[in-house]
């Protein structure tokens, strides 16, 4: 028998997820509905930390660096970006379109602050790499009485 051992925390993660992805195709972020061929992708989103950062790696094969854009305020994450149709063939001419195409924007709250200034994004083959270094621990600092 194969036991799965449940934890809360990451039950919960993917909920949220989902419910982002919902209300990230049928809603845009100033509350205007977008017709159903720009909002009909999310990119998938992998979300990890380590001891000095958060690390957020977007699935977005087919774009260019240009088509991103990523913005940290008020501990939030926000990447949005477009992926346009290929022009060079008609939409008549495709047997299949299982890829999506249009418009995303994903946001997450980051839940620890970080080092605005310090952030740094890359995007190589198909993945951006977001790297959100922590803010670093304040330390307690010892005063000296004099008198």
């Amino acid at each position: 028998m194969i036991s799965m051992t449940r934890t809360p925390f990451k039950d919960l993660m993917a909920i949220q997820d989902r419910m982002n992805r919902l209300f990230d195709t049928s809603i845009r972020g100033d509350g205007v509905e977008e017709d159903a061929e720009t909002s009909a992708w999310s990119p998938a989103v992998d979300i990890f930390e380590t001891k000095d950062a958060i690390m957020v790696n977007v699935e977005a094969p087919g774009m260019k660096r240009d088509q991103f854009s990523v913005e940290v305020k008020d501990e939030v994450l926000t990447v949005k970006g477009e992926r346009a149709f290929e022009k060079d063939v008609s939409r008549e001419q495709y047997h299949r379109i299982e890829r999506s195409y249009g418009r995303f924007r994903r946001s997450f709250l980051l839940g620890t602050a970080v080092q605005t200034d310090k952030i740094t994004a890359v995007y190589r083959d198909g993945v951006l790499m977001i790297n959100l270094p922590k803010v670093e621990e304040i330390k307690p600092k010892k005063i000296e009485i004099t008198g």
